[in-house]
């Protein structure tokens, strides 16, 4: 990942999710118990939700083994630094994706679940909880599908 953004500032990046995703999951854990939630806006609160499943809680339960799901998420995480090592215009987006992910296993490790605490909601429908690692990775990957189609569209003129 020497070329393109810059070995350092792809770093300095993903650190930089990371921190904020571990910080806001620690100041959720200390403000809420489980199962809190604190309203913000008529449509957004603030709760706290374990999720032991993978993403929007599929797969949530006690009984998912949190090891099978670390490994993956890492074997995951090193396939896409191996992909983008030569794929500069990839490495900026994956940098965040890996930084997300990386977040999301540590609180498998610490917590035995991922916290999440963002909850968006019209009336009584709600979108699943989520976190910062969470948004991260959902950005990331739409900047990378959009660098895909680019990509594909500049070929083809």
């Amino acid at each position: 990942m020497s070329k393109g953004f810059g070995c350092l500032r792809l770093m300095i990046v993903a650190t930089f999710i990371l921190f904020c995703d571990q910080l806001s999951k620690l100041a959720v854990i200390h403000f809420l118990l489980r199962g809190g939630c604190c309203r913000v806006f008529p449509f957004f609160n603030i709760v706290r939700v374990e999720n032991r499943g993978i993403t929007f809680g599929i797969f949530n339960s006690e009984a998912t083994n949190e090891w099978v799901l670390i490994l993956i998420s890492l074997a995951i995480v090193i396939l896409l630094i191996m992909w983008v090592k030569n794929e500069t215009d990839y490495q900026f987006p994956a940098s965040i994706v890996a930084a997300g992910a990386i977040g999301n296993v540590l609180d498998r490790i610490i917590h035995g679940a991922v916290i999440d605490f963002f909850d968006f909601y019209i009336g009584e429908y709600h979108w699943p909880a989520f976190n910062v690692a969470d948004g991260a990775i959902v950005v990331a990957v739409s900047a990378m599908v959009y660098i895909s189609f680019r990509s594909r569209k500049l070929q083809k003129l």
